[in-house]
Formats: structure tokens, sequence, C-alpha cells
């Protein structure tokens, strides 16, 4: 996905460069812009379209993928709660290849709940929030130790708020 992203991102960079050169080319023409006046609306009128034809379908498939939101049906959920400074984890152990529901939550102030892989990666992240909750859905495949850390400043030790737990099993 984050090819696809990047490969989308220098495309339009490029267009959008493009663009620039024509504009800079055609402003020392004789006629002062007048073609480029008259072309105008049927570029912005096709730049549109393809910008609507490009975006809406990415989009669409992006959102579908985040692990925002997500239903705790049939999964393990790990209540995990942010006090300065440490975090409060209800499991330590997690089957590979399941689903695990981050139930997260503040008991003070906010934190930034962010899970990292054996290899300090991060597998993802949401805030923890005073009076909210906000689930987070990950599926862990790789056995090992993750952990996970804050990443909102919280106060004068927000450098060792951090918590572990033990993925295990064969994985899918």
């Amino acid at each position: 996905m984050q090819q696809l992203a990047w490969f989308l991102t220098l495309s339009l960079v490029l267009a959008l460069a493009a663009a620039f050169a024509w504009v800079a080319r055609g402003a020392g023409s004789r006629d002062d812009g007048a073609a480029l006046a008259r072309s105008a609306p049927r570029l912005r009128a096709w730049l549109f379209a393809a910008a609507v034809l490009v975006f809406v379908p990415v989009t669409a498939i992006s959102l579908g993928r985040t692990p925002y939101g997500a239903s705790a049906d049939g999964a393990l959920v790990i209540d995990a709660v942010g006090h300065q400074w440490y975090w409060e984890l209800s499991h330590t152990s997690v089957p590979a290849g399941e689903t695990v529901v981050f139930r997260v939550r503040s008991a003070d102030v906010n934190h930034g709940f962010a899970v990292y892989d054996p290899e300090l990666r991060v597998v993802g992240q949401t805030q923890a929030m005073p009076g909210y909750e906000n689930l987070l859905a990950l599926r862990f495949d790789a056995p090992g130790t993750y952990r996970v850390l804050c990443l909102e400043y919280c106060g004068s030790v927000h450098h060792g708020m951090q918590a572990a737990f033990e993925v295990v099993g064969e994985g899918r």
C-alpha cells in the first residue's frame, strides 16, 4: 500500500511540475496568456475529473484497511490504560495469527499508544485520552516480544513509559 501511495504522490508531483513549467513557458509569449486563458476551463475540468477518478477509489480502498474503530467480536480484547508514566495491559501473552483488539484509554492525560514489533517498527498506533475509548485491531503473525510505547509527550518520565507483551505460537 505504501508503494502505491508513493507512486501516486510522485506521479501527481510530476504532473504539477509539468503544469507549472507549461504556465511558465507561456508567460512570456506575446499573447500574454490569452491562449492559456481560453484552454484553462477545459484543463481544470479534465484535472478535476482525473483527480476524482483516482482519489475516490484509492480513498475507499485504503480506508477499508484501517485498524481503527474495529469490532471486538470474536477477538481477544486487551484493555490498555495509560497512566503517568506506565501502561497497564490486561494480557501479556497473545496467540500468533489471531486478531487482537486493544481497548485504549487514559487514566490521566493524553498518551500516544503505539505497538512496535520485535524489530522496533510501528505496527499500529492510536490516541489514549481521558474519557474516551479507542479500539485498535491488530493481527500478530510473527512470534516475539512486542513493545508498547507512548508517542505523546505526557510529562517528565514520558521516555520511560513502556510495556511489553509476548506473541506466542506458530503464527499463520
